[in-house]
């Protein structure tokens, strides 16, 4: 009896290390295999700089503003599956660790944005808020990111181990999986809508599961609970696989780069750029009230050189400076303060 019970321990221990060296050959037991090298996402970023983010991208300087868009439904389905949310805020915050691209916000806080504006234009914001119009950062790219895994089993260990012990070891090794993500990036022009970039990543990791049928069913919590952790380790890493490969392409194609400032001198302009109507070139626009002045400059001591009644017809032809927008009208063209026009 004793040498029965000392031969299966040994044949159990031997199956044990049978089963170790094949997760090995697959692709090790712990560590992810991030296309060719890299790490998951974490850390953190600011307008000063971002900490915890190797196998990252980095540039020296932002090559555009990028508005990151949600997948699509049926992604997030497959993502729920495992208890994972939208990747939106990961990738959102890869890009600004990378200083690549400066991020605009285009979800959940630009509808908070908008309630914002609707407040201080019904006069419910402080006078000093500086809240209102011509102030959000247009995005040049918009990023749609889509994800697909898979779990394969590796059957072929866990019925050779079931063999042995009459299926209860087979049971817990027959969970041995060998997880794989693959994600797509597509990078679309926002001006033009034109798809200007693409990429893919992966990542591949084996991991594996010990569950009642080796231990009992107290362990089953403890052995086989990689959870969700695991999962959105591999789907990070491919991510930030994927996300590299863009950077690559924009940043090899100087006609896609865009002229931005830096994330820190975008954030310190959205406290002093002032509010204030949105006009764009071809609007055409009338003055308020009789009398309007328009000027040779946009400066308030400029030379004068018509004077403008109700109903006149003024054709936006450029930017606004200091308070003013430069426009054509029917008998001269000049400059015009902003907030005493209006859109026709």
């Amino acid at each position: 009896m004793f040498r029965t019970s000392t031969t299966r321990l040994v044949v159990y221990a031997a199956s044990l290390a049978f089963a170790a060296a094949s997760l090995s050959a697959q692709g090790g037991i712990t560590q992810p295999k991030q296309g060719q090298g890299g790490s998951v996402v974490k850390g953190a970023a600011g307008t000063d700089g971002s900490k915890g983010d190797n196998g990252l991208a980095h540039c020296d300087k932002p090559l555009g503003a990028m508005a990151v868009v949600e997948p699509q439904s049926e992604y997030m389905l497959a993502l729920r599956r495992y208890n994972l949310q939208s990747p939106v805020g990961l990738i959102r915050m890869m890009i600004q660790q990378s200083n690549c691209f400066i991020v605009v916000e285009r979800g959940q806080g630009l509808r908070n944005m908008e309630q914002e504006r609707a407040l201080a234009g019904a006069g419910q914001a402080r006078a000093d808020s500086n809240m209102g119009g011509g102030q959000i950062v247009a995005a040049d790219f918009i990023l749609t990111p889509g994800v697909v895994f898979s779990e394969n089993n590796a059957g072929g260990v866990g019925g050779a181990v079931a063999g042995v012990f009459g299926g209860k070891v087979g049971a817990a090794a027959g969970g041995l999986k060998f997880k794989e993500a693959q994600t797509s990036m597509l990078v679309a022009d926002a001006r033009s809508g034109v798809q200007v970039a693409s990429a893919e990543g992966s990542t591949k990791k084996a991991d594996m599961h010990l569950g009642a049928g080796l231990f009992g069913g107290s362990a089953a919590a403890a052995g086989g609970g990689y959870g969700n952790t695991n999962e959105g380790k591999i789907i990070a890493a491919a991510f930030m696989d994927n996300y590299n490969k863009i950077v690559d392409v924009v940043r090899g194609d100087p006609s896609l780069q865009r002229k931005v400032g830096s994330l820190k001198d975008m954030a310190a302009s959205g406290g002093t750029v002032k509010a204030g109507a949105v006009f764009n070139e071809g609007d055409v626009l009338v003055p308020k009230i009789a009398n309007i002045k328009l000027m040779a400059s946009p400066d308030d001591t400029a030379k004068v050189v018509a004077t403008l009644n109700r109903g006149d017809e003024l054709v936006v032809v450029g930017a606004d400076k200091n308070g003013y927008i430069n426009v054509q009208g029917s008998t001269a063209s000049g400059w015009v303060k902003i907030t005493l026009v209006q859109k026709r």
